[in-house]
């Protein structure tokens, strides 16, 4: 079967596992299935640890003055949880599908230690956010894999070799050496990456740049310039908007208000909730959270709350 035929082959099958638009669940745990019938504009987003591969239509990621594309050539990689604007490209016609799947620290560390006893180096700088050519190799695994999360029998006999497969594949893929680096856990990265966990595990407690400098290890200068190098913002603008990302959220899974949404998430003043929420998203409360129901095809509130409005 000739690359063009088994794109369509994967497309075809696409369609039927994400019958409507936002995300649908796999049999597989860690692995979602995207569609969009229309573009998105672009709009913030928070993407978790995870390889995005889109199969058609295309997707753009804007962070600090790059933009990463990620389509049918090139595919997403995120080695630690980033906020970034995010834009689609999708017609009725032609939806953008595209496969998520979440990134398996554990899973990538045991296939690091295999990589480093076979000799394999990594001279690569790390990266917090990767697009990278999508190789025959890996093209191979995804093919397998739709087909196999099509029949619950092989979902269940062949998903976790699968998605091992296809995590190696990632780490050995051209830009993976950048990837095996973040993944690594070396030097500053690894520090500012347990920083970064400690934000989202902990992101209703009371965070200061102080804090999360001393749980890093470094001083609170060194800690706000590596900071801003993997995730190219400043640690109280990623925080803050993790934060609101988090309201985003819950005005969309429970129809919360906006002025309770900002209480849960911190903020003790409505009006300064509504300011930061509408230069950040561009929206009113009110109107992003209508904008975003529709966006994600109303999906029910578990299934919501899972996604952490990643799209």
């Amino acid at each position: 079967m000739s690359d063009c035929a088994l794109q369509q082959h994967i497309c075809q099958r696409l369609m039927q596992l994400a019958p409507q638009e936002g995300y649908t669940k796999s049999a597989l745990d860690g692995v979602r299935f995207m569609r969009a019938d229309r573009p998105i504009e672009r709009t913030p987003v928070l993407y978790e640890p995870g390889i995005v591969i889109v199969c058609q239509g295309s997707k753009r990621g804007y962070l600090a003055g790059r933009v990463y594309h990620y389509d049918a050539r090139q595919f997403l990689v995120l080695p630690v949880p980033l906020p970034f604007w995010s834009e689609t490209d999708a017609t009725p016609d032609a939806p953008m599908l595209a496969i998520a799947v979440r990134l398996d620290l554990t899973l990538a560390a045991e296939l690091l230690l295999l990589l480093n006893d076979s000799g394999e180096s990594v001279s690569a700088a790390p990266e917090g956010m990767i697009s990278t050519p999508l190789n025959a190799p890996l093209f191979d695994v995804v093919h397998r894999l739709v087909m196999a999360l099509s029949s619950p029998l092989e979902t269940h006999a062949l998903g976790a070799a699968l998605i091992r497969e296809l995590h190696f594949r990632v780490l050995m893929s051209e830009q993976g050496g950048a990837v095996r680096a973040a993944l690594a856990y070396q030097g500053y990265f690894g520090r500012i990456s347990q920083a970064l966990n400690h934000i989202h595990q902990q992101w209703k407690s009371p965070l200061n740049v102080p804090l999360l400098a001393a749980k890093a290890g470094m001083s609170v200068p060194r800690f706000h310039h590596h900071f801003k190098a993997v995730t190219h913002t400043s640690p109280i603008q990623y925080i803050k908007s993790v934060r609101l990302h988090q309201a985003r959220l819950m005005m969309i899974r429970s129809d919360m208000p906006a002025s309770t949404a900002a209480l849960e998430v911190g903020y003790e003043s409505a009006s300064q909730f509504n300011r930061e929420f509408k230069r950040f998203f561009g929206r009113s409360p009110g109107e992003e959270s209508r904008r975003m129901k529709h966006a994600l095809a109303l999906l029910p509130a578990t299934e919501l709350e899972s996604q952490a409005l990643s799209h």
